[in-house]
């Protein structure tokens, strides 16, 4: 499994699309649910500065990545998200960790992301 989201120990959504598509339909799930991001436990394949950005959006204080890249670990660590790891990686072999610079506001960084996404904003 991809992506996987707990309340209480109990799975409220799982998803196993690849990139960051898996975080996007979890917004428009949690858009349309009465539950609050910040009572959830993220469980991801892979973390990196893009789905931490993501991560940080829909409101969530906790998380596990499978693999998570250290530029994903210092964003989070800023944002004050708890998160644990498998394997700590210099980066993520994906362009995403490239585009996304550290001078990218959090909001320019989500539009970005929107864009490549396909996703109107």
């Amino acid at each position: 499994m991809n992506l996987t989201v707990t309340q209480n120990s109990s799975v409220v959504f799982t998803h196993n699309g690849h990139w960051l598509h898996p975080l996007f339909a979890l917004e428009d799930f949690l858009t349309g649910s009465d539950l609050d991001a910040s009572q959830l436990y993220l469980n991801d394949k892979l973390i990196g500065r893009g789905a931490a950005v993501l991560i940080h959006r829909m409101g969530f204080r906790r998380c596990h990545g499978q693999t998570l890249s250290i530029r994903g670990l210092t964003l989070l660590k800023e944002l004050g998200i708890q998160c644990s790891y498998d394997l700590l990686v210099d980066r993520l072999d994906c362009q995403t960790e490239l585009v996304l610079t550290d001078d990218l506001s959090l909001d320019d960084a989500y539009l970005e992301l929107c864009r490549r996404a396909g996703r109107a904003q």
